[in-house]
């Protein structure tokens, strides 16, 4: 973005664009996988709106997770989210944040959560999230049950094959893993 600043950049101004075609993405390149591994078996439900604390559930056998994404520009200042409390509430909760390129490529994945069949781990202690737009009077109003959750606590993954692996455990024999 060398010549634009962040708020003038595609990125920014059509974020939320941004982030669907992400999800969309990672649900086609997912189900294509899991289809090279022969798992036919999958679910995939979407959220209408953000109520719940995640975008979509994913279930094949015994396992639905519920998965909250998150988007990120490589290089972007961006070291913390946004985690609905409610997502706890959710048998397999999960976070996954894709790191993708300007032209929205998947460089990595970053993971929160826990294995098949475990809750998201507790956020309750951390701290409190605030509205990202202000009120008249520019203050930022908290969001009591929002959390702030940083980068740090979340794992580097670096295929997709690992991030199935972290969502439904073992697939059986992969092809070419």
């Amino acid at each position: 973005m060398d010549d634009l600043t962040e708020e003038a950049s595609p990125h920014f101004i059509h974020s939320t664009l941004r982030e669907r075609i992400v999800e969309h993405v990672f649900v086609g390149d997912a189900l294509r996988r899991l289809w090279q591994l022969g798992v036919t078996d999958v679910e995939v439900l979407r959220s209408e709106f953000d109520a719940g604390g995640y975008d979509l559930v994913m279930a094949r056998g015994r396992v639905t997770r519920h998965i909250q994404f998150k988007t990120k520009i490589v290089g972007g200042k961006t070291d913390e989210v946004k985690i609905s409390l409610k997502l706890m509430e959710k048998p397999n909760g999960c976070v996954i944040w894709i790191v993708v390129t300007p032209d929205l490529l998947f460089d990595h994945y970053l993971w929160f959560g826990a294995g098949p069949g475990e809750p998201l781990p507790d956020i309750s202690s951390f701290a409190v999230a605030k509205h990202s737009k202000g009120t008249a009077e520019g203050e930022k109003n908290e969001r009591p049950n929002h959390r702030k959750v940083r980068i740090s606590r979340f794992e580097k993954v670096a295929s997709l094959d690992e991030i199935l692996r972290r969502l439904f455990g073992d697939l059986g024999d992969a092809k070419g893993a």
